[in-house]
């Protein structure tokens, strides 16, 4: 069987839609169509049911799911390990929020290649979206992220809770009712509370996707916005941004996703790894706000 149509099928079922497959795989919905096509009848079963809601999967499909996710994990394994330098033994994809990977993978990354040094890694960036579908797909063997969906044969484990706090450039008091304000959009979860805890607020002159950008822009420029404790507590006590201890604080929880059924050791020290330094950040945003200096 073509790799390609099992790496389409998934896509189809992440998607939920023959369109949004046919847009995340950049071919037109025809080809979308034609492999599915194809691919039901080498099987000899109908795998999806179309509708205006999008497609659904039939039980056949759902027992087809596990099956496809192991083919292409299959040749991604072997298409890592033909690429790789003879010097090493093995290959991981680690992918993760730009964010996560601040402090946290950066930490982990060099420990597994000093206790690991026969083990290619390749490190990825992207949002949820992304990670998601090359998890599915097995390009991806585990991801760090704040908002994972929910897929058959992957595990979703909570790793520590960050604390979103407002802070500022300035002194003064600070609040997204302020021009110089920067929103950060942190998921969905956090645009939900922002939205009930300032609900006058109509939008800012800035908005930024990735929290590293917004930081940035702050300390570059002047202003205020959330980000999580733990990147701004060395900025905060350096008198470089003020901690607005009067705003609300959002949660925000990190989660580390991979595969239920894995014969990985290599992908099981890394997650052990990740685990332990993760231990490290659970403990510093639990620290009361009296460990940060009053500004």
């Amino acid at each position: 069987m073509d790799s390609e149509l099992a790496r389409t099928f998934l896509t189809v079922v992440a998607a939920g839609s023959f369109i949004t497959a046919a847009e995340r795989l950049h071919v037109s919905q025809s080809t979308v169509s034609t492999r599915i096509r194809t691919l039901e009848e080498q099987l000899g079963a109908r795998l999806f049911v179309r509708n205006k809601g999008g497609a659904q999967m039939t039980s056949e499909g759902r027992r087809f799911q596990r099956h496809a996710a192991t083919l292409v994990r299959t040749v991604e394994a072997a298409r890592h390990e033909l690429g790789m330098p003879p010097s090493f033994e093995g290959s991981l994809t680690v992918g993760g929020r730009f964010g996560l990977w601040e402090q946290l993978l950066l930490t982990w990354l060099p420990q597994f290649r000093e206790a690991s040094p026969n083990v290619a890694v390749r490190a990825q960036i992207g949002f949820e979206k992304d990670l998601m579908q090359g998890l599915v797909e097995g390009e991806i063997d585990a991801a760090l992220m704040y908002t994972p969906q929910s897929r058959p044969g992957l595990a979703v484990e909570p790793l520590f809770d960050e604390r979103l706090v407002l802070v500022s450039s300035f002194p003064r008091g600070a609040s997204p009712a302020d021009d110089d304000y920067i929103f950060v959009d942190w998921g969905a979860s956090f645009r939900a509370g922002h939205s009930v805890s300032f609900p006058d607020f109509t939008g800012a002159a800035i908005t930024a996707s990735i929290g590293w950008l917004g930081l940035q822009t702050l300390l570059d420029h002047g202003g205020s916005g959330y980000f999580p404790l733990r990147l701004v507590r060395e900025l905060v006590e350096a008198d470089r941004l003020h901690l607005q201890r009067q705003a609300p604080e959002f949660g925000l929880t990190a989660y580390l996703v991979y595969p239920r059924k894995r014969e990985n050791e290599n992908l099981d020290r890394a997650l052990a790894g990740i685990r332990t330094i993760a231990k490290d950040f659970a403990t510093e945003t639990s620290r009361t706000d009296g460990s940060v200096r009053e500004r």
